[in-house]
């Protein structure tokens, strides 16, 4: 594709008996963030660092920028910025001195340098920190740090490799609040979560893996479809209200509900959001139905991942644990 920025085509990856990735195709176009969506041990981070030049595959093509990722690695290294799943900062120097030890790496001219790290450490919010050890930094400003550091080159395609895992909920937020920056600024993203709110939040387009393949593709209100979407769920007073509480759900619900008389609940997967519970209290209030709950559930990665393989996503990374020791185990004894 002309317009795409990174693109891979039947990457295969083993390590021993464990096939990370197993015929992997990607398309992000420019100016757009890509969310690789998947459990532990989907290949995720494999696929990243194929894509960063910083491992070979078995087979399959990778470009970045229309640059082959195997044939010219340098000239990739040069307009791409990665930040993986930690952040790699050195504690011992100041935010500052992390961005400017970057600048050197990249052998940039000392007095540009100084004025790039000026800029980042203002975008991120660092500059109050900024001559401050990076030891002495919160979870959340160590991320900013590193990210920061990422684009000290202006690089044209960023790879976010889980760039929210161990932060907060108020951390992982700036952290999105920053992506998005970055890409109305033109940046190319292709970001690995583990979290369908975040892909749901930064992507335009989600690409969902299991054991090195593409299992699923499309928007996240695709993806959301492909599990009934939303869904409502009620919790009556009074258990003989529970046919007339399902049968004003139904006019409402994308599907038929589904009835639990032991807790006196009712299910319904609905479209529209939040939106849909305004038409649902005034439904159930005109059918004389009485409350003692109602929630709006939207689903989850494994809701999204039970539905696409038939097992959810702690049961896939256990599984890919134990293949993993076993693949050791061989190794160690050969």
């Amino acid at each position: 594709m002309a317009d795409a920025a990174v693109v891979a085509e039947g990457l295969v990856k083993t390590y021993g008996e464990v096939r990370a990735l197993d015929g992997l195709d990607l398309v992000v176009p420019q100016g757009t963030v890509l969310g690789l969506l998947g459990p532990n041990g989907a290949g995720k981070t494999t696929a990243v660092r194929i894509l960063t030049t910083l491992l070979r595959p078995d087979s399959g093509k990778a470009v970045v920028a229309g640059i082959d990722v195997i044939k010219n690695p340098d000239k990739v290294r040069g307009i791409i910025g990665l930040t993986g799943q930690y952040a790699a900062v050195d504690e011992y120097l100041t935010g500052r001195e992390n961005i400017n030890m970057v600048g050197r790496l990249y052998h940039f001219d000392a007095n540009w340098v100084k004025k790039r790290a000026d800029e980042l450490l203002e975008r991120f919010r660092l500059t109050d920190a900024a001559d401050r050890p990076a030891k002495t930094y919160s979870g959340g400003m160590r991320r900013r740090l590193d990210l920061a550091a990422s684009l000290v080159a202006k690089p044209e395609i960023l790879f976010l490799d889980e760039p929210t895992t161990g932060l907060d909920p108020r951390s992982r937020i700036e952290l999105w609040e920053v992506i998005e920056n970055l890409v109305a600024d033109g940046t190319t993203v292709l970001l690995t979560t583990q979290y369908l709110e975040e892909a749901d939040q930064l992507a335009e387009d989600i690409v969902v893996i299991d054991r090195g393949q593409v299992i699923a593709k499309g928007t996240s209100e695709t993806l959301k479809d492909s599990v009934g979407g939303d869904r409502v769920e009620i919790v009556v007073k009074d258990a003989a209200t529970l046919p007339a509480a399902a049968a004003a759900l139904a006019v409402l619900g994308s599907s038929e509900p589904k009835i639990n008389t032991e807790d006196r609940r009712v299910t319904v997967p609905v479209t529209g959001g939040s939106t849909v519970l305004v038409d649902v209290v005034r439904g159930l209030d005109g059918a004389g139905v009485v409350l003692e709950d109602l929630s709006l559930r939207r689903p989850t990665l494994d809701d999204v991942f039970l539905s696409l393989t038939g097992r959810t996503a702690e049961e896939e990374e256990a599984a890919d644990k134990k293949a993993r020791a076993r693949s050791k185990k061989k190794e160690a004894s050969a």
